[in-house]
This record gives structure tokens, C-alpha cells and sequence, in this order.
């Protein structure tokens, strides 16, 4: 176990080793960020001057390393744009997103993952029908379309919902919630749903497909002929072996919601740190997008390492071929 962590941890270091490469280029080689902090009345010597302060002219090495360094600490430096430092500006938006993110992951989990299993176990119903064809509904529309069709049904037509802004917040410390406010609540409500509604369909057909699998298999089979009662079959053996890949994508997909929440943060104004990288390409502020790009492929790699590490205790094969790898076996 401890081998297998300390191998994902290596493989960790080198993807944001080489995710902040990619940030490095972007952030030295997109412009010159002299031009963007003075304005054109500024002289070419108080221009050197701010090169020379801010390292520009040291070979491009001492650069990278020191632009690491930086990130671990995450800093970031000053937004061109908003003239404030990069950190203060992520933590205030940083809990709009989580909490849109982890709204949604939730809202796919507990609603796909009951709707795949009834479909998986009564394919041929009339219900399971009606679930395959929200499916190919909710993959098929653009995400930017499901929003404006939820502003449009419930905001314009029935006036239920609020149509943008995250509403009354609660803040405790630097972190803020909408979750125990009504206005927070409502606003809520069509973000999480448009965002998490890809994931829904996914995880709704990941569990039909693989519980129509498992259902085929020779130890069901042999649950069956142990007079084993359906309850215990259905969800004490087939469930089981089905929630492995589950749990995979589930991890998976959490990190492409808080990476591709720009979007819907776009159509509802949602002031997260999606709508602000979108901002910051609009105007070029590269501290913000380089931190953005940082910040989401360090969720990535913490996401992944902890789906590792969960299919590792719940898949006994994984145990079983890393100590065959590992000459245990």
C-alpha cells in the first residue's frame, strides 16, 4: 500500500511539475507584464527599472524556479487587471465554486446512481425507457443552452428562480455559503442542476450498463441458486462490484465540474473562480489565468490520487496484482 501511494505521489509531482512549466511559458513568453502594470506615459528607464525588480531580466531558469517556489506558496503576484494581489482574489471566489462543484457532484451522485440501478435492473420497463431518453437529452445539449432554457422556463416564464448571482451569503472567515440562506438556496438551485446534469446522465448509464453486466455473471448466478432473496442479490452482491468503476468516474468527473464550471458560472454570473479566468482572458491578465491553470490541475491530481487510493481499497484484484508487481505474490 505505502509503495503504491509513494508511486502515485511521484507521478503527482511530475504532472504539476510540468503543469507549472506550462503556466511558466504562459506567464514569461504572453506578452510582456511591464506593459500591462504601466501606462504609456511611463518612461523606458522606469520600465527597466520594474524589469529589474521583478526579475524579468534574470535568465529564464532562475525564473522558473522562482516562479515555483511562488506557486507552492501561491503567490502569484498582483492581477493586471484589478490591481490586487491573485490570492486574496481567489479566496474570495474559491468557495462560490467549490460549493457550485460539490452541489452538483452531489445531485449527480443520488439522483444518476438510483435511476441507473432501477434501469439496470428492469431495462425493458416503461420508467427505464423515459431514464435512457433524459440521458440522450442531458449529453446532447450544450451546457450553455440547458442554463439559458432553465433561466428562460423558470425566471422569465414562472419567476420562481433568480436568474443570476449567487444571492445572500454567510460568510464564516474568508469562506462564504449560500447554503443556509433562502435567496442562497434558490440561486442555487438551476447552477448545480445545469452544471451537474452531464454527470447525471453519465453516471446513470455507467450504472444501468454495468449492473446489465454484473447481472450476467456466473456468482450471480450461483447467488440465485442460493435461494438468496432479491434485496440481497441486487444490492448486497450486484451493487457492490458495480459501484468500483463508479467511484473512478465519480472522483474523475469532480475534477472536470470545477474545471468546466466557467461556463455555467458565464450564464448564471455566478462569482466563482470560473467567470473571473474567463474575465482574465477577455484582458489578458496572465496572473490570474496561470494561477487558475495551477490551481485546477492541483485539484486534479489530489482528486485522482484519492480515487486511487478508494479503488485500491475496494477493488481486492488492484491488491492482488500490485503484490504480484511487487514480487509478493
Amino acid at each position: 500500500m505505502l509503495a503504491f501511494i509513494l508511486r502515485r505521489l511521484l507521478q503527482s509531482m511530475i504532472v504539476m511539475f510540468l503543469v507549472a512549466l506550462v503556466a511558466f511559458l504562459m506567464f514569461t513568453y504572453v506578452g510582456d507584464p511591464v506593459h500591462q502594470m504601466v501606462g504609456v506615459d511611463t518612461s523606458m528607464a522606469e520600465r527597466e527599472e520594474l524589469r529589474v525588480a521583478l526579475g524579468l531580466n534574470d535568465p529564464a531558469p532562475i525564473q522558473f524556479f522562482r516562479f515555483v517556489g511562488n506557486a507552492v506558496k501561491f503567490e502569484f503576484g498582483i492581477s493586471y487587471q484589478h490591481k490586487r494581489p491573485v490570492t486574496t482574489l481567489f479566496k474570495e471566489r474559491l468557495s462560490a465554486t467549490l460549493e457550485l462543484s460539490f452541489v452538483a457532484a452531489f445531485l449527480s451522485l443520488v439522483i444518476g446512481l438510483p435511476m441507473g440501478v432501477y434501469a439496470g435492473l428492469k431495462p425493458e420497463g416503461w420508467l427505464s425507457r423515459m431514464f435512457m431518453t433524459f440521458s440522450l437529452v442531458g449529453i446532447s445539449l450544450p451546457t450553455f443552452l440547458i442554463g439559458i432554457l432553465l433561466i428562460l422556463i423558470f425566471s422569465v416564464t414562472l419567476g420562481w428562480l433568480p436568474s443570476y448571482g449567487r444571492g445572500e451569503v454567510f460568510t464564516l472567515g474568508w469562506w462564504s455559503t449560500g447554503l443556509f440562506t433562502r435567496s442562497g438556496l434558490l440561486a442555487l438551485i438551476m447552477p448545480s442542476v445545469t452544471l451537474g446534469l452531464f454527470q447525471l446522465t453519465l453516471i446513470m448509464r455507467l450504472v444501468r450498463s454495468e449492473m446489465l453486466e454484473v447481472l450476467r455473471t456466473d456468482y450471480i448466478k450461483f447467488a440465485w441458486a442460493r435461494g438468496l432473496t432479491n434485496r440481497a442479490v441486487y444490492f448486497g452482491h450486484a451493487l457492490k462490484n458495480t459501484l468500483v468503476p463508479v467511484i473512478t468516474i465519480t472522483g474523475l468527473q469532480l475534477g472536470s465540474i470545477i474545471a468546466f464550471s466557467i461556463i455555467t458560472e458565464t450564464v448564471f454570473q455566478w462569482p466563482g473562480m470560473g467567470l473571473l479566468f474567463l474575465q482574465a482572458i477577455h484582458n489578458v491578465d496572465i496572473p490570474i489565468m496561470a494561477a487558475y491553470l495551477m490551481l485546477v490541475a492541483f485539484f486534479f491530481v489530489v482528486i485522482n490520487l484519492i480515487v486511487d487510493m478508494l479503488y485500491y481499497a475496494v477493488d481486492p484484484r488492484l491488491r492482488v496484482d500490485i503484490g504480484k508487481a511487487n514480487g509478493h505474490g
